[in-house]
């Protein structure tokens, strides 16, 4: 048995190697029709998964590296996609927002299952200034609010007695002050350099179409890539 008795070794890699994937009917991409520019095909494709039922279709995985060198990613929401690039938002005291701050290079990656499609966004990330971060906070709901200003992500805990009395002073300003200000609250955007558009097909004929800047950032080179 496991250390915390969940489950037999052969029991894990049983169900493990029983798991499939795409075990529906797959959209197809012809990439010939794709738009010059990434961000509005990732908005087609974004829309697209909603309409499907994917959950959570905006979150995605960031990834960044630490002072050492060493690849950190955790999962995150999305709160834009624009002509600027692909925007987030995270205190800038976060283990995030201290790696950004020592090294603006970053990775997103988006994975829809429902309709077998990823997408991989490669860029250098800029930190918003005091006003659109204030303002990217003031339309999200109390509970960002109160997140927010509880404040101290990615610092040692003490107990969970101290999370709860810090959340629940939170909850309560959050509710009397709806303009609170939650200083390190930064909303970040990652330019980018390249982006992938993965589909998947069930044959392992998968379309992968590539966006990279030109030389001169003036425009966008599409190619094809092998799955």
């Amino acid at each position: 048995m496991t250390s915390n008795g969940s489950g037999s070794s052969s029991e894990f890699h049983e169900v493990l190697h029983s798991l499939r994937v795409w075990d529906v009917p797959l959209p197809g991409f012809d990439p010939a029709g794709a738009p010059g520019e990434p961000v509005g095909l990732f908005r087609e494709w974004l829309l697209h998964a909603a309409r499907a039922g994917q959950p959570e279709p905006h979150t995605m995985s960031l990834a960044t590296v630490d002072a050492e060198g060493r690849p950190d990613a955790r999962v995150l929401m999305l709160h834009d996609a624009d002509e600027r690039g692909w925007h987030f938002a995270s205190h800038s005291t976060s283990a995030k927002g201290r790696q950004l701050a020592g090294r603006a290079d970053a990775a997103l990656v988006f994975y829809w299952p429902a309709v077998a499609r990823q997408v991989r966004i490669r860029g250098r990330v800029t930190a918003c200034g005091p006003e659109e971060s204030r303002a990217d906070l003031a339309v999200r709901s109390r509970g960002a609010l109160a997140a927010a200003l509880t404040g101290r992500q990615s610092e040692v805990l003490g107990s969970a007695e101290e999370l709860a009395r810090a959340s629940a002073a939170a909850w309560e300003r959050a509710g009397s002050e709806p303009d609170a200000p939650a200083p390190t609250w930064t909303r970040y955007v990652l330019e980018p350099a390249e982006a992938e558009f993965f589909q998947g097909d069930a044959a392992r004929r998968h379309v992968r179409l590539r966006y990279r800047r030109a030389d001169g950032g003036s425009g966008w080179v599409r190619e094809l890539l092998w799955p």
